[in-house]
């Protein structure tokens, strides 16, 4: 169900506009009544083309501006009066501006109360329309004049609404509901309800959403659109929900599911200033962000200026629920009145200033015209993430990176360049240890500055590199002697295989790291810390275990293979620790 909003001047009649289309007052309180003007958000409904649409009346007085920003932050239309007695107002400039600010692309004009002024005044009135428009996102709207009293121009009005909601489409469906929360109250053994349009996505009764601020865990008990009752509503619906979980819940709350929405208190943002400003944007100053029917106090730091708007840092005394893409208007407590309008760049942006500046460009260079693009853009800017945090940090968008390890992910450009430092930082380990299988996993990581796991992001995704877990080496690395050393096994192979009683590994002339180096190549098995034997003489001693009795002692092991007691007790240590003999008491057992 589309939905239209009101704005315009206070007392230009757009609660008697509402009420001629809709045949319902949308002034509900009874202040409101007393005193001829609106002061909260009203809501009607009415049938055009065919089709059911809800109107949100907004207040126009200067006063409950608030009030207004809250009604027109999820409409597909809108409806701007200005009164053809009056023309072109105060209320109507600002009202504009928030229109303009927040993207509203359709909309109609309506130029109403022709009833109270002459044709001379009309024309005035429409001219001075013209002329405000002409540079703003209201310029192609068409204006219709018109009387609620006498119905004079009702069914053109009614026809132009009709074609502007079918140029605006249905509203898209993104699998994110969320509702921003404009009214909440108790009915008696029902609990607590709360009103608001839903966007973004379809609930059902039963779901299980999160409020915020607080993060308070809700079910949704009934659902209501338009008094009546519902199992499930759609994106671009007036809803009420009967939710559990919680016992109040006030006008700024929001609620979505949890996994889609997270809040900040800092981000990065684009704005464009109102035109009624005499001055620059100042950034010391009173202001209120104000998103969806949220407020939030804030200050600003304004990062760079051009010719069209400014990029600024937001820093909020509260949790703000917001994500990438995010429009909002920025109101001057002071002043009261609103200075300008923006679109949320980063709900988390980096802290130094080299890198947020750096983070503006990448924004710059990329653009966010789409959630996966403000994904690739938050991905760049961050170099790795985990992708859920992508995903609702920039409003459901799907990075394109292919470096990816489980639910994280890379970005491309941070990827290449580790795998440059990584390939520089193996080479180099390769020339200085070349009998080394590869350098060990936790030394690289230590060296490069990462995160042990973040290698892998480069090594399953480079032919050059391989990732054995314990080690990383090159594809085209394979361990190898120089001349000098493989003179010294020689040597040492032929010292080994002159007997069992063999020398000490000390002993053999052979450098510690050519040592180990030959025990990992299984050229040598290492029985003790200095002890080491040919792997064809442990075959002869495990062959010659047969030869024993059944229960031997260290003598008869020593005597049968001819070697000592420095030999033959650490032997049947490492027999045993193979699970080949077993030690009871003095004797051991061949199993």
């Amino acid at each position: 169900m589309p939905i239209i909003a009101t704005a315009g001047h206070v007392d230009h009649g757009k609660s008697t506009l509402v009420e001629a289309l809709t045949g319902r007052d949308p002034d509900r309180w009874a202040e409101e009544k007393e005193r001829g003007l609106t002061i909260d958000l009203g809501f009607a409904w009415t049938r055009i083309g065919g089709s059911d649409v809800g109107i949100v009346d907004v207040p126009g007085h200067e006063r409950f501006i608030k009030n207004m920003l809250a009604g027109v932050g999820a409409v597909d239309v809108a409806l701007f009066v200005v009164a053809a007695d009056e023309g072109w107002m105060q209320q109507s400039e600002e009202h504009l501006s928030v229109l303009d600010l927040i993207g509203t692309r359709h909309g109609v004009i309506a130029l109403t109360r022709i009833d109270l002024a002459d044709a001379d005044t009309i024309d005035g009135s429409e001219l001075s329309i013209l002329e405000a428009v002409e540079d703003t996102r209201l310029r192609d709207w068409p204006i219709v004049r018109l009387s609620p009293v006498t119905g004079e121009g009702v069914p053109a009005l009614v026809q132009a609404l009709d074609d502007q909601l079918a140029a605006a489409g249905p509203a898209p469906d993104c699998g994110r509901p969320r509702l921003w929360v404009d009214r909440s109250f108790r009915i008696p053994g029902a609990g607590l309800v709360v009103t608001g349009t839903l966007t973004g996505g379809s609930i059902a009764v039963d779901d299980q959403l999160m409020l915020w601020p607080g993060r308070h865990r809700v079910r949704i008990r009934g659902l209501q659109s338009h008094d009546a009752a519902a199992t499930e509503l759609g994106p671009g619906t007036r809803a009420a929900l009967n939710i559990t979980g919680i016992e109040e819940a006030g006008r700024g709350s929001m609620l979505g599911r949890p996994e889609a929405f997270g809040t900040t208190n800092r981000l990065l943002a684009r704005v464009r200033e109102v035109r009624y400003l005499d001055e620059a944007l100042p950034a010391r100053g009173a202001y209120h962000l104000h998103a969806g029917t949220g407020a939030w106090p804030v200050e600003l730091r304004i990062i760079s200026y051009d010719e069209s708007a400014a990029t600024v840092l937001i820093r909020s005394r509260g949790q703000m629920p917001l994500h990438t893409r995010d429009r909002f208007i920025l109101r001057e407590t002071g002043r009261r009145v609103v200075v300008a309008g923006g679109t949320v760049l980063d709900p988390h942006p980096p802290r130094g200033g080299k890198e947020l500046r750096s983070a503006i460009e990448v924004l710059d260079r990329i653009g966010i015209r789409t959630a996966n693009d403000a994904a690739d853009a938050l991905l760049e800017i961050r170099r790795s993430a985990v992708r859920d945090d992508l995903v609702r940090d920039s409003g459901g968008g799907e990075p394109s990176s292919t470096f990816r390890i489980g639910n994280e992910v890379m970005a491309a450009g941070a990827a290449e360049e580790l795998r440059d430092r990584l390939i520089s930082a193996v080479s180099r380990f390769h020339e200085e240890n070349p009998l080394r299988p590869g350098i060990p996993r936790a030394t690289l990581s230590s060296s490069l500055g990462v995160e042990p796991h973040m290698i892998g992001f480069v090594a399953t995704g480079s032919e050059a590199v391989i990732d054995d877990g314990a080690t990383v080496r090159l594809a085209d690395f394979s361990p190898g002697l120089s001349a000098g050393e493989q003179v010294e096994w020689d040597r040492a192979r032929t010292s080994l295989a002159q007997g069992l009683a063999v020398p000490r590994a000390s002993q053999l002339g052979l450098e510690p790291e050519l040592l180990h180096a030959l025990v990992r190549a299984q050229q040598l098995v290492r029985v003790a810390e200095d002890l080491v034997y040919l792997p064809e003489q442990v075959s002869t001693i495990e062959g010659q275990l047969r030869l024993l009795p059944p229960e031997f002692t260290v003598a008869d092991f020593r005597d049968l293979l001819q070697i000592t007691r420095r030999h033959a007790v650490p032997l049947l240590e490492w027999l045993d620790s193979r699970g080949l003999t077993t030690r009871r008491g003095d004797v051991r057992i061949v199993r």
